[in-house]
């Protein structure tokens, strides 16, 4: 996107630096990355940067608004409803395509939302590798709204551990050390110092909560939240008896569970933006659009692309059982905005949001990517091709 940038970029890059810049990568937790990392960084200029808050800013207007909660409640599944959903969303991230308009100019068209936790951690980490083998501008920088490492780290390490001890504060993710975003995890802990625990390894008395170690029972009060139910119901019945989570608790969340589900694709008809595609509820539409072609169909309670249907043909609609748990999309077209050593890329760009206590609004605060040549993006998709996979963009400041 900054011509003269991905040409220095692209002369300096060698297969040699690229592979020393992973073994580095891996080296402070030997194996952790269970993805594939992109060759190249996404530059950004600050017309762009500009572009994308904007668009966040106005969905975080509607987010703001008092009907919102009575807005989404339907949105909730009614047996991953987890009581105490008193507040707001600690976590917001944005998905945006880098997509060309009919003008020819770049602009960001929302993919997807959610009031979830992303790589917080490893987003840290990882950018601050690639400067060691890669020529990175010193006036560019993945933080956002004047952040740095270290403001960043302070206002998540709030958030995430408010007063609390941070033995008290726990990472939930079920198996965590089975899965493909466990080096944020890691990355998290040595931000943070909060112990990782599986959900199969908690413990419940009551209404408290408890994990071992050393042999010390130790109390749970406030849960850094990373289950995602979707994922969970598809292996329960393996993990035997494991403690119900959406069963009145003592205990804090951060994020609530059920900002998952508020904030995301069913939020998407409620918006009204330039950079947002026209998004309407399935079982809402009166009459299916003759150009079909031009839609995408998603499903309201999957993750990571899971169950989207990219090229949609009428048998599909009619298959489905459900619309009102399904979202027609209309299709963004990304752009093939980075240039590489054979065909150009396409690439995603989430932006992280942290809405700290007894503040106002979140803030915009730092970023990853996420580079494709396939139809789908996502780290999960084009494992056999180079140039893609996770990224960070790196602002213009």
């Amino acid at each position: 996107m900054i011509p003269d940038l991905r040409e220095a970029f692209n002369r300096s890059f060698t297969e040699k630096k690229y592979h020393e810049f992973l073994n580095d990568l891996d080296s402070k937790h030997p194996g952790a990355i269970q993805f594939r990392v992109a060759e190249t960084p996404v530059f950004v200029p600050k017309s762009f940067e500009k572009k994308i808050l904007d668009a966040c800013e106005s969905i975080v207007d509607i987010i703001l608004d008092s009907d919102f909660k009575g807005l989404t409640e339907r949105a909730i599944p009614e047996k991953e409803r987890v009581p105490g959903d008193d507040g707001h969303p600690e976590f917001i991230a944005f998905d945006f395509g880098l997509c060309l308009n009919e003008n020819g100019q770049y602009e960001p068209q929302l993919i997807e939302m959610q009031g979830f936790p992303t790589l917080f951690g490893f987003q840290v980490y990882y950018p601050e590798v690639i400067r060691k083998h890669f020529n990175i501008p010193e006036n560019f920088s993945q933080y956002l709204n004047g952040y740095n490492k270290k403001t960043y780290t302070e206002l998540l390490k709030r958030i995430v551990i408010d007063d609390h001890a941070p033995e008290n504060v726990i990472l939930l993710e079920v198996k965590p050390h089975e899965q493909k975003t466990k080096i944020d995890f890691y990355s998290t802990q040595d931000l943070l110092g909060i112990p990782i625990v599986g959900l199969e390894e908690l413990k419940k008395e009551g209404r408290k909560l408890f994990y071992e170690k050393n042999g010390k029972r130790i109390p749970v009060e406030r849960i850094y939240n990373r289950i995602i139910f979707d994922d969970f119901n598809h292996i329960k019945d393996s993990l035997g008896e494991v403690v119900d989570i959406t069963q009145p608790l003592d205990v804090e969340w951060v994020p609530h569970p059920n900002w998952f589900y508020r904030i995301s694709k069913f939020t998407l008809p409620y918006i009204n933006h330039p950079y947002v595609p026209e998004t309407f509820f399935l079982n809402e539409v009166s009459e299916i659009p003759a150009n079909l072609d031009q839609y995408v169909l998603k499903p309201l309670f999957s993750f990571a692309g899971q169950g989207v249907i990219i090229d949609v043909k009428l048998s599909d609609i009619q298959k489905i059982k459900d619309p009102e748990h399904w979202i027609l999309q209309k299709k963004v077209h990304y752009a093939e905005a980075i240039k590489t050593p054979d065909e150009p890329v396409k690439a995603e760009i989430r932006i992280f949001y942290f809405w700290e206590k007894n503040k106002k609004r979140p803030v915009a605060v730092c970023n990853l990517a996420r580079l494709s040549k396939g139809k789908m993006i996502g780290v999960r998709y084009n494992a056999d091709k180079d140039w893609v996979g996770g990224s960070v963009v790196f602002f213009e400041q």
